[in-house]
C-alpha cells in the first residue's frame, strides 16, 4: 500500500497532506477546507504552495504557512516555500461545503454566501441594532442576539441563544 500512495504524484500527494493541516484560530477546518490553499504547484524538485490568507492582516498567516511547510516536509515532499496571493481577495464563499458542516458541528454558525456583485456593505451601527436572526448552532433556535460585532476574532462576530443561553460564534461573510 505505501508504494501506491508513493506512487501517486507528488502534488497528488501534498494536496492530501494540506487537507490535514489545521486553521489554528478554528481548528477544526483544514486549511484547504477554509479555501486559503489556492494552488500546489511542482517547480523541479521544489513545491510552491499558494495562499490566501482570510484577510491581510490575519495575525496567523505565518503560522499557518509555517505549519504547511512542516506537514509537507514531515511527509518527506520537501522542498516547499509558500507565496501569498492576496488578489483576488479570499471570500468565504470559498469555504468548502465539509468546512460549513464542520463549522456548525463546531459551534460556529457559518456565513452566509456573498452577493453576487462582491459588496458587502459596512455598516456602523448601535449596539441595539437588529442583527441577523441566526440559528443557534446548538439548539436550532432563532431566538438568538448578537452580543458584540467581534468574537474571538475579526472575522466572527458574538451571539447568544436566548433559549439555550449558550454563546456562539457567527463567521461574517466577506
Amino acid at each position: 500500500m505505501a508504494d501506491v500512495a508513493a506512487a501517486a504524484p507528488r502534488v497528488e500527494r501534498a494536496w492530501a497532506v494540506l487537507e490535514t493541516v489545521l486553521d489554528p484560530e478554528v481548528p477544526a477546518l483544514s486549511v484547504c477546507e477554509l479555501g486559503i490553499v489556492r494552488e500546489v504547484i511542482e517547480h523541479g524538485d521544489a513545491l510552491e504552495i499558494v495562499l490566501t490568507p482570510t484577510y491581510s492582516g490575519c495575525p496567523a498567516t505565518e503560522a499557518i504557512a509555517q505549519s504547511v511547510l512542516d506537514a509537507l516536509d514531515a511527509r518527506g515532499l520537501g522542498p516547499a516555500r509558500t507565496t501569498l496571493r492576496r488578489a483576488p481577495a479570499w471570500t468565504t464563499d470559498w469555504i468548502t461545503a465539509e468546512g460549513q458542516r464542520k463549522l456548525r458541528e463546531y459551534g460556529i454558525v457559518p456565513p452566509g454566501p456573498v452577493p453576487a456583485d462582491g459588496a458587502v456593505p459596512v455598516r456602523f451601527v448601535g449596539r441595539g441594532a437588529r442583527a441577523p436572526q441566526l440559528a443557534c448552532p446548538r439548539c436550532g433556535s432563532r431566538h438568538t442576539e448578537r452580543l458584540s460585532a467581534f468574537g474571538s476574532t475579526a472575522c466572527k462576530a458574538l451571539y447568544r441563544c436566548l433559549d439555550c443561553r449558550e454563546p456562539f460564534e457567527h463567521f461574517k461573510p466577506i
